[in-house]
């Protein structure tokens, strides 16, 4: 449930013509071929009569000597969804959703203007009203197609399975909750989903929901109001280490489509969109931002999600000001520094390892005294010299990284040494993947502990299995942690170099629990 919006707005670097960094046209020509249709079309269109057409009359009239008109913004209607699209921490938007449309958005140099919806229902009804050129969030429907809204190609399949209340047994089949209520969320496009699994199942009391998100849903199921929901896995796996009362009972079969909704007056926008959507899924763009949003999060098993929920409740807060110093003084975001420091030690500030690393971000001898650390021990000491390492790592990996990537390959350097992961990039080159991703990277680390792989590294024989497991669980704390934790919003500082930091305003919006 990765919601990453400080490494994309606080921390992003420039984007490059690569396929590890998005899509972009080859060439200003290019560009200006997929806005011909869209322009020639808005030319005949009808004067805008209010601000939530398309383009809207304060359009920007600037015209540069050799380039077209660059147009003002693309109002589109989202209901927040940790899966989709989001407010984070610091008030900018995020999301699977989020980012492959403003890559979109970019390319054809429009600003999106997002407006929220209530529910499902809601954004359908701003599409038939014109209040929106887009809507986000929806699945496409089968059959049963509103002829007043018009829909893109798909960009993501996701499988419907049935979760259940963990008060109840688990159900194994359809056999087993004939007779029960199983709840879905009303109008996102699962409707002609249902309708088949009704009448293949007739026994099933079916129930429409009009909440916010299926984040909401599952927060509802969580707390024992329906025994049982129709939700998409990777939504459900999102969600796991959050809702600690739910779990998935069986899948349904079936497949449903993730897709753009447009009114039927905006079809000249199909063609545009639908370019996109395929030369995303060529370039990989589609498979990156699954990545980076829907990681599998159940290196956390639910016991432990369970235990660090409590700890968060109760230890956190005594620890909240020792990491909030760490960012101030390192630039490292406070939450990233308390997962890490989970990671490692359970935040016990004397913990021990068999192998004598100590204290809350397990240093080991060498490292401590490469680090000026004095006292292991002293928890203070211990985050800011491991705020300031990490840090430091970062800084040195090459600038063709971006984030998020840049700060996994920083964690899996600060657990296995950066001379490691350089061997998984040049090994990842060999393999004609992309040194720069962290999805191509973690396939390579483990193979530093074969022989045929060490024996030509550079830096030689590595349990490269250990980084892949230490960022993952990282990743699934820290996501939990920017789902319940404010972002540190006295200064949001960042590192202008390594002995100075600069200072910005930050916005005090938090992401909470679904629908609250």
């Amino acid at each position: 449930m990765s919601n990453y919006a400080f490494f994309r707005r606080r921390q992003r670097t420039p984007r490059r013509d690569s396929s590890c960094t998005g899509i972009r046209f080859t060439s200003s020509l290019c560009r200006n071929l997929l806005l011909l249709p869209v322009l020639a079309l808005l030319a005949c269109d009808h004067p805008p009569t209010s601000s939530s057409v398309l383009f809207p009359a304060e359009a920007q009239a600037a015209v540069s000597k050799n380039d077209f008109p660059a147009f003002s913004v693309l109002t589109v209607a989202f209901c927040s969804d940790p899966a989709g699209w989001f407010v984070g921490g610091n008030g900018d938007f995020a999301g699977f959703e989020y980012d492959l449309l403003d890559q979109f958005a970019q390319e054809v140099r429009l600003q999106l203007h997002p407006t929220a919806a209530k529910n499902s229902a809601e954004l359908l009804d701003s599409l038939k009203k014109a209040q929106a050129s887009l809507s986000v969030g929806l699945y496409r429907p089968d059959q049963g197609k509103d002829d007043s809204i018009v829909w893109t190609d798909s960009f993501y399949t996701a499988e419907p399975v049935i979760v259940y209340n963990t008060d109840i047994r688990r159900p194994k089949d359809w056999e087993q909750i004939t007779g029960d209520t199983v709840a879905y969320l009303e109008n996102s496009g699962m409707d002609s989903l249902v309708a088949d699994l009704s009448a293949a199942h007739p026994g099933i009391r079916w129930k429409p929901i009009a909440a916010p998100s299926t984040d909401a849903l599952l927060s509802q199921l969580d707390e024992g109001a329906y025994p049982y929901a129709l939700v998409t896995s990777h939504k459900a796996a999102l969600a796991r280490n959050i809702y600690l009362n739910f779990a998935t009972a069986f899948s349904t079969g079936a497949k449903i489509e993730m897709a753009w909704a447009l009114p039927a007056n905006k079809r000249y926008l199909l063609n545009s969109l639908n370019s996109f959507i395929a030369r995303a899924k060529e370039s990989g763009l589609i498979e990156q931002l699954a990545e980076r949003y829907f990681h599998p999060p159940q290196r956390v098993q639910r016991l432990d999600a369970g235990v660090f929920q409590e700890r968060i409740r109760n230890d956190l807060p005594l620890l909240r000001p020792l990491f909030h110093r760490a960012q101030e003084t390192s630039g490292v975001e406070w939450r990233l520094l308390a997962a890490v420091a989970y990671q490692e030690s359970q935040w016990a500030p004397l913990a021990t390892s068999e192998t004598g690393v100590r204290g809350f971000m397990q240093l080991t001898g060498n490292t401590a005294r490469f680090l000026g650390v004095k006292d292991r021990l002293d928890p203070d000491e211990n985050v800011q010299a491991a705020a300031g390492y990490l840090r430091d790592l970062k800084a040195r990996l090459p600038d063709d990284i971006a984030e998020p990537d840049r700060t996994w390959m920083a964690l899996a350097s600060y657990n296995i040494g950066l001379g490691h992961l350089e061997d998984a990039r040049r090994l990842a080159r060999e393999q004609r993947l992309d040194p720069n991703l962290w999805k191509d990277i973690k396939q390579m680390l483990p193979l530093l502990a074969q022989p045929e792989y060490y024996n030509r590294a550079r830096y030689g024989y590595a349990r490269g299995g250990m980084p892949v497991a230490f960022v993952d669980r990282v990743r699934a704390y820290y996501d939990i942690l920017l789902r319940q934790e404010p972002e540190y919003d006295l200064l949001r500082l960042q590192a202008a170099d390594g002995n100075s930091v600069r200072s910005q305003p930050v916005a005090a919006a938090v992401i909470t629990s679904a629908g609250t």
